[in-house]
């Protein structure tokens, strides 16, 4: 399996009775809305024909006060809801990428990349404006209003030197403006954030959203802005990235997916340059990238953390092919951090089984690629279930 790959549950073969967990750890946790296709005898099948309301393999998600925002990956498009949706199946309101809720395919349905996608994932609204990632596309796309209506074109386009423009750096050499597979964005107080997956590294703009052709005011995970390699063309460290997949944070602390590495690691506060990380979680130390694929599992180990999310104290990881979320009451500190206090998906911290070996439900996952957290609400980018689920905690 390639680290693109996206897992789909179509076969009941293997599933098992589920069994209610002896302990709940799901710290008040449960499923409200299932937002894409249903799962008719419990199986996620990806449906012949996008619509408005069914998703294929969603890889990004952005929750709001009044909007959620979906990366509709596999159908190279975004879905917009103005209002939080209230009832499972409900459609969006609005299709970016697409000339309507029913054409697939990047380029817009053959149009062309001026207003169409391939393979966007990170999404987010800040300060009225939407930002997303258009990653195979290696840039970055931003309306400077949330769009009313279907099939507008962004205003501002970031890393490539106009809308007909899709090669990898620019066509050119890497630098401290060109991307490579940006797959994750976020704002972390004032400063905009990217991970350049491709180019493995982190870059950082200190005052917002920048301009078009602006360098980064940061480079994490490089020497310089040219230099592209691999955990820095070495082992792991406590400043290299295999493949930093998202980013999450907040005023004094900056926190990254690194997730080929099997870690997140945290910034506090939030780096000037280039420096080594203050904290790891999923790793034992700065130097180990792990997989630990067959067990036992624990509450502090991931395989493929590729989403993270920050609200106030809560932290929540999207341990993607461990088929669960892990959720801290707390954001844990010191270099070594503690284990999660809670999981969702999964009866216990030793299980991952895609959709825990039995049937899609409301509470499991497979491959969940994208997550984002706002106060009480958690929505979750269930990709191999080619669906969102939004949960929500009750205090």
């Amino acid at each position: 399996m390639s680290r693109y790959t996206v897992r789909h549950n179509v076969s009941g073969l293997g599933m098992r009775r589920d069994v209610a967990p002896a302990v709940d750890l799901r710290g008040g946790w449960a499923p409200e809305i299932w937002l894409g296709a249903p799962a008719p005898g419990g199986l996620a099948l990806p449906s012949g024909k996008p619509s408005m309301a069914w998703m294929y393999s969603p890889r990004g998600v952005f929750i709001g006060d009044r909007h959620l925002v979906v990366a509709d990956s596999g159908n190279h498009r975004v879905l917009i809801w103005h209002g939080l949706p209230e009832h499972d199946e409900q459609p969006a309101d609005v299709v970016l990428g697409q000339p309507d809720g029913e054409t697939e395919g990047h380029g817009a349905g053959g149009r062309g990349p001026e207003q169409g996608m391939h393979l966007p994932t990170g999404v987010l609204i800040h300060d009225g404006r939407l930002v997303v990632a258009d990653a195979w596309h290696h840039r970055i796309l931003v309306w400077n209003s949330v769009p009313e209506t279907s099939d507008v074109a962004p205003d501002l386009i970031l890393g490539q030197s106009g809308p007909g423009e899709v090669e990898v750096n620019r066509g050119g050499d890497c630098s401290a403006s060109s991307l490579y597979w940006p797959f994750g964005i976020a704002m972390v107080g004032a400063a905009f954030w990217v991970a350049d997956t491709g180019n493995r590294r982190v870059l950082g703009w200190r005052n917002g959203i920048p301009d078009p052709d602006q360098p980064a005011d940061v480079i994490l995970g490089q020497s310089d802005g040219s230099s592209h390699e691999e955990n820095r063309g070495g082992p792991a460290g406590p400043a290299s990235f295999r493949w930093p997949h998202d980013i999450a944070g907040r005023d004094d602390l900056l926190l990254v997916a690194d997730a080929g590495d099997h870690r997140v690691l945290g910034w506090s506060p939030q780096p000037a340059g280039d420096t080594d990380a203050d904290l790891v979680l999923g790793q034992p130390d700065f130097t180990s990238a792990e997989e630990w694929p067959y067990g036992p599992h624990t509450n502090d180990k991931f395989r493929f953390p590729y989403a993270i999310g920050l609200d106030g104290d809560t932290l929540a990881v999207a341990d993607t092919a461990n088929n669960r979320v892990l959720i801290w009451d707390g954001m844990p500190d010191g270099p070594h951090c503690r284990g999660a206090d809670h999981v969702l998906a999964q009866p216990d911290f030793g299980a991952n089984g895609e959709n825990r070996w039995t049937a899609v439900q409301h509470d499991t996952l497979c491959w969940p690629y994208g997550l984002s957290l706002r106060g009480d609400r958690l929505a979750v980018a269930d990709s191999g279930n080619n669906r969102v689920m939004l949960w929500k905690r009750s205090r």
